[in-house]
């Protein structure tokens, strides 16, 4: 039997999975679109997109990606009515919980940028133990963006930085851009290869405006409830596709 099922054969779009990008990000947008075209409320998309990431995550695990960055909350959507803001945590809760519970057998570690004091006890708590148990294996680690901006990441790495110079444990004059990334949320995770946003934007919406100063670009208008393997084989071969010089020649 072949390793994919002809529809979402890798090689029909020309993906290569032998030599993928070692981190994707993915703005995960257009849910509420989504629900409104089918004339059910925001909360059904949110939670149809929640079955997206969940299928879009193991995936990424099952083709070997080192790193998978998702944009779940951004600290901006908080404006948002309380019902939709309060669907959006309770879906967060029922995926850590079901995580927690799978996290050794699927091998898929997890880690949280953002400012997380916000959340209930309960929601902290539970990233918390999601955590402890991805520090005890090696395997594909997702990155949830939760409560995060990536003005406000900078704005604490700096606050971070200014701390440790004024404590004589830095010296501002010996900066480097490596140094300063070790105070941001992402330290230790290299910076996104590929960034794909769905449902068509053309805009970052704050989102690791500091990582993705040399990621390459997929948009696609598909919406995020709709986004399949297929697509994410699309965005892959779009990437392979490009010569990234970094500047050079």
């Amino acid at each position: 039997m072949a390793l994919f099922p002809k529809k979402t054969d890798p090689a029909q779009t020309g993906a290569d999975l032998s030599r993928l990008p070692r981190h994707i990000a993915i703005i995960m947008d257009g849910n509420g679109r989504w629900a409104r075209r089918r004339a059910l409320p925001r909360t059904a998309g949110h939670a149809a997109g929640a079955e997206t990431f969940r299928t879009i995550a193991t995936y990424c695990r099952d083709i070997g990606l080192d790193y998978l960055t998702v944009y779940a909350f951004s600290s901006e959507n908080w404006k948002r009515p309380e019902e939709e803001v309060g669907a959006i945590m309770g879906l967060l809760k029922k995926y850590l919980l079901e995580a927690i519970s799978r996290m050794e057998r699927d091998r898929v570690r997890m880690e949280f940028f953002g400012d997380l004091s916000p959340l209930t006890p309960e929601l902290r708590q539970l990233c918390e133990r999601t955590r402890e148990i991805s520090r005890r294996y090696q395997g594909c680690q997702v990155n949830v963006c939760l409560n995060y901006g990536g003005r406000d990441e900078i704005l604490q790495a700096a606050r971070a930085f200014a701390r440790d110079c004024f404590e004589g444990k830095a010296d501002p004059d010996r900066l480097s851009a490596d140094q300063f990334g070790g105070y941001l949320y992402s330290k230790g995770v290299p910076d996104p290869d590929l960034v794909i946003r769905t449902s068509g934007e053309l805009r970052l919406s704050n989102f690791l405006l500091w990582q993705c100063a040399y990621s390459e670009f997929y948009i696609t208008d598909v919406l995020w409830p709709d986004f399949s393997k297929e697509e994410l084989h699309r965005a892959i071969a779009a990437y392979q596709s490009r010569d990234r010089r970094f500047g050079g020649v």
